[in-house]
């Protein structure tokens, strides 16, 4: 720690340093919104045709490869990333400051790790909450008065190699998940949507014949009591971001055990943001505006397939409705077709689903455990209080 030094961020690194101007004369763009991107996963990119099409005011900032992005609007969002690899003429919103780490003076690995760490993201987020702004937000001069203990450029490497490794197992946990769930959804359609006529001993049914959905409670009214510990709440944020956080609700433990969510189960958003998926996010109470979908007859393959299969009608059955959070009515459960196989074909497919869906299940639990692993030694490896020799991670 002897060789550790307090600093201002802003003495390694330099924000918002390039952007784009139309005398470039580029004809076209890839552009990245902050809301396209969530803990350095980036969910799309729009290609703009700038013969065609206006570009938007905000897609102004260029970056580099280990640009840090970070969004200026509620940092407890998470909507930060490190450029790795980059398309050509790629531009980012202003609602990011772009930070690039000055290489002679401190490792962008190091910095982005730093930087997106909780106790950073919950300092930002607090001083964004003293802003002025229509709504809570930080600016590039904030990240630059952050005070850093920063130690020799070889320790930072080293630790940023050590929670790189984990960080990099996540996302290939995630790139197989992605692959495996194309894979299903092959098979499925194979199996059930190219065929011709109704094979022998099929039958026709609809959602509600093959699965029950449970909504959940309205959590404020079970609160924990005095005595007990209480355990989060599932609701539509958390189901999204695949986990609940220091932000979520809790309550009471002693609900209904049906009521009480656990790893592999299947969850439908019915209302705001439509969605279904499995709950890797550990043990949790079920919020109104979700199902929680079960079965006693069928297995989670069919009724989970058959159920996200339906998700784009029922999305633009709730985009028509007049009301302020777009939903479906259970009756729209009973509208949603599904075929039925034979028992030979069922158990034959199901051959082919079950144990994708179940691999899918288990990396996104094993990111899980990683995420606890590397949240709970970054801090300590940032403030020096255990030694990068004790960490022995494979």
């Amino acid at each position: 720690m002897s060789e550790w030094l307090t600093i201002r961020l802003g003495s390694v690194v330099r924000t918002n340093t390039t952007s784009y101007s139309p005398k470039e004369g580029w004809k076209y763009v890839n552009y990245l919104d902050t809301g396209n991107i969530t803990e350095n996963v980036i969910d799309a990119i729009q290609h703009i045709d700038l013969e065609n099409e206006k570009l938007p005011s905000r897609a102004k900032r260029k970056v580099q490869m280990n640009s840090i992005l970070y969004s200026t609007v509620r940092p407890n969002q998470k909507h930060f990333g490190i450029i790795k690899s980059m398309p050509k003429n790629f531009l980012v919103s202003t609602g990011f400051v772009v930070i690039d780490v000055i290489p002679e003076k401190a490792d962008a690995d190091y910095l982005y790790f730093w930087l997106t760490q909780n106790i950073v993201v919950e300092q930002l987020h607090a001083i964004a909450e003293q802003s002025v702004s229509a709504y809570p937000s930080i600016k590039a001069s904030d990240i630059e008065n952050l005070e850093i203990a920063l130690p020799p450029l070889t320790v930072q490497k080293s630790i940023a190699s050590i929670l790189k490794s984990i960080s990099d197992k996540m996302s290939h946990n995630s790139s197989i998940n992605e692959n495996l769930e194309q894979q299903a959804q092959a098979i499925f359609a194979n199996e059930f949507l190219s065929l011709e006529s109704l094979p022998d001993g099929w039958k026709r049914g609809s959602l509600i014949d093959i699965a029950d959905y449970l909504n959940g409670l309205a959590m404020q009214k079970y609160r924990p009591a005095a005595d007990e510990v209480g355990i989060p709440v599932l609701k539509i944020k958390e189901l999204r971001q695949g986990c609940c956080d220091a932000t979520s609700e809790v309550c009471s433990p002693n609900i209904k055990t049906n009521y009480i969510i656990h790893d592999g189960d299947v969850i439908f958003s019915w209302s705001g943001s439509l969605l279904v998926d499995f709950w890797c996010g550990g043990i949790c109470g079920l919020n109104q505006h979700l199902f929680k979908v079960t079965s006693s007859v069928y297995d989670k393959w069919f009724y989970y397939a058959w159920t996200k299969h339906h998700l784009e009608r029922f999305i633009a059955v709730a985009a028509d409705k007049a009301t302020t959070m777009g939903h479906i009515k259970r009756d729209e459960l009973s509208k949603a077709k599904v075929l039925i196989p034979n028992k030979a074909d069922y158990n034959r497919i199901g051959s082919l689903l079950h144990p994708i869906y179940d691999l899918i299940i288990t990396n996104r639990i094993e990111c899980k455990k990683l995420a606890e692993t590397r949240d709970a030694l970054l801090p300590k490896l940032m403030s020096g209080e255990i030694d990068i020799s004790e960490v022995n991670y494979e």
